[in-house]
């Protein structure tokens, strides 16, 4: 078999590891650093960027912060998290469907597609055990 990178990087095809060449690495950390992103957000910018977005008001503040914290817990994991990220992204996307904000349908569909695609790489591709 034909590796499209040179085999003394040490990796596998379809494996993820730190030898992958660097176009084939990166998913796991720009999705840690959206949801840290987002986390930092709900925990520490509620206030600002709460405003003039309604779907903010369907959640208690608390509910929020909790979501900012589980987003900033998740981030350092991405294994398991990847599939609690992405089923959040989900929810987020009919939040904001009920409230017709089509920005924000986006961006969560976005990240939920995104967690959804780790979540399945990390499991079904390159299997923990």
């Amino acid at each position: 078999m034909r590796y499209p990178w040179p085999k003394d990087l040490g990796s596998e095809p379809g494996r993820a590891g730190r030898n992958r060449p660097a176009h084939r690495r990166g998913n796991r950390e720009e999705a840690a650093l959206l949801f840290a992103a987002s986390g930092v957000m709900k925990v520490f910018m509620f206030d600002k960027v709460s405003e003039g977005v309604p779907s903010f008001g369907a959640l208690p503040r608390e509910a929020w912060m909790a979501l900012g914290i589980l987003e900033l817990v998740c981030m350092v994991g991405l294994i398991v998290p990847a599939t609690v990220l992405a089923i959040e992204s989900l929810v987020f996307v009919f939040v904001h469907v009920k409230y017709g904000e089509i920005t924000p349908i986006i961006l969560s569909g976005v990240l939920g597609l995104l967690m959804a695609f780790i979540a399945y790489g990390r499991i079904a591709l390159k299997p923990i055990f």
